[in-house]
């Protein structure tokens, strides 16, 4: 199979492939790591036929929807389809068929792209390691017994396995920048609002944010311009400064994760980047602020099937009974507090362009284990990527070199300058 859009989309206006033959090949891939990755809940091989017949009759018409025209995609199973089961992950919604289209899959459609299926999630996206009780646990395609990270785990592993070219995700608390960490791939958690999120389940109200997960970061950025307004080219970024928290994000880090980190680092000097010490606002109190919020608004979103508890797992089920007990003072305080430190750290881009961290301070954890060096495998998966949801920045995780399992370098731009995080990560993937 091809590896990225660009590669796919020149040889189908070249005439060498199908788009007919690439859903072919996908769906035999598919269907060939089914068994050993779980990464797909539900595979939607007519549609998907049905999807590629028609862009190739658009090719032999002069028809060109652009760079996604012919592309196999997978979406997160809360990604509404009209006709097509739309489980959430979720016991309650297993049989659920919606009535309507999300609008970023109507945007796809509209953009040519080919939907091969649903791919798997923690239930009702509230978790991180994609450990399901109901449609099973979702595997690392670099160690199966190991998790792919959550919640949009099936998104990661179908696009870390060569499965599709790239996978739409939610990002609440990391859920995309999190499996593209364990997995070794791109993953984008836009500006908040940036990508519309009608017609997809959510978890939390003000948190939640869609985007995609690609191999490569052009990809990524050729699937933004589809699916939210193109942004504006940003100047050359010679000379760009490149922020370096002295604080909280080289806390507790394996071994393996400070190497790479290092060698991006490095790599940014080569480059001509400047290296800038900075003194972040205090990332564990957001991540507490964080954690408040969600908890809150994911009861919220689920309190009408609570009296259905037997068909919740256990871990998503007592997360709900702990934002039932957060009292309103709690959750309007934490949401004071969220505007507090986004106006302190709109402060630091008077120094730097972008930021710099590790997107995880830990490699995959194995498939049921629940503390890494003493510390709970959902709080340390989670600990430097959630502060971004509360301040609404992009952040996109690239993969780094490493001996052993994937490493994921972390990004930090201001509002809606994602093309200058995609210059800035270009670069460092290509040194």
């Amino acid at each position: 199979m091809l590896v990225t859009i660009e590669e796919a989309a020149a040889k189908l206006r070249a005439c060498e492939v199908s788009a007919v033959e690439l859903a072919e090949e996908s769906l035999r891939r598919i269907r060939e790591a089914q068994p050993r990755l779980n990464a797909f809940i539900t595979i939607t091989e007519e549609l998907a036929l049905e999807q590629a017949a028609r862009a190739d009759a658009e090719f032999a018409r002069g028809v060109d929807r652009g760079p996604l025209h012919g592309i196999p995609y997978a979406l997160k199973d809360l990604f509404a389809t009209r006709g097509i089961r739309t489980t959430c992950g979720s016991k309650i919604f297993a049989n659920r068929i919606p009535d309507h289209d999300s609008e970023v899959y109507k945007t796809l459609t509209e953009a040519g792209a080919v939907l091969m299926g649903k791919t798997g999630m923690h239930e009702f996206a509230y978790g991180i390691t994609n450990d399901n009780p109901h449609f099973g646990p979702v595997r690392n395609p670099h160690d199966t017994a190991r998790i792919p990270g959550g919640s949009s785990g099936g998104s990661g592993a179908a696009v870390a396995a060569d499965l599709v070219f790239f996978a739409m995700g939610t990002d609440t608390g990391g859920s995309i920048r999190v499996p593209a960490s364990y997995c070794g791939c791109v993953g984008l958690k836009p500006t908040y609002g940036l990508v519309s999120r009608a017609g997809v389940f959510p978890l939390g109200l003000s948190l939640d944010h869609v985007g995609p997960l690609t191999r490569t970061v052009r990809d990524t950025a050729l699937v933004m311009n589809v699916i939210a307004e193109p942004q504006l080219a940003v100047p050359s970024i010679a000379g760009r400064k490149i922020g370096i928290p002295e604080n909280f994000f080289h806390e507790r880090v394996a071994p393996e994760v400070t190497t790479a980190f290092a060698q991006a680092m490095s790599a940014a000097d080569t480059i001509g980047f400047r290296l800038v010490p900075i003194t972040v606002p205090d990332p564990a109190e957001i991540n507490t602020i964080g954690r408040v919020i969600l908890l809150c608004e994911a009861a919220t979103v689920l309190k009408p099937w609570l009296n259905r508890r037997d068909d919740f797992g256990a871990d998503v089920l007592a997360l709900l009974y702990q934002g039932l007990l957060v009292s309103a003072t709690d959750y309007i305080d934490a949401r004071r507090l969220r505007q507090l430190y986004r106006k302190q750290w709109a402060k630091l881009w008077d120094r730097v362009d972008v930021i710099l961290t590790p997107t995880t301070p830990i490699q995959a954890p194995l498939i049921g284990q629940t503390a890494v060096a003493d510390e709970d495998v959902r709080l340390a998966s989670t600990r430097f990527v959630r502060p971004f949801n509360v301040l609404g920045l992009p952040a996109l995780s690239i993969p780094f070199r490493t001996n052993s399992l994937p490493v994921g370098i972390q990004v930090i731009g201001q509002p809606f300058r994602e093309q200058a995080v995609f210059d800035v990560a270009a670069l460092l993937a290509q040194a």
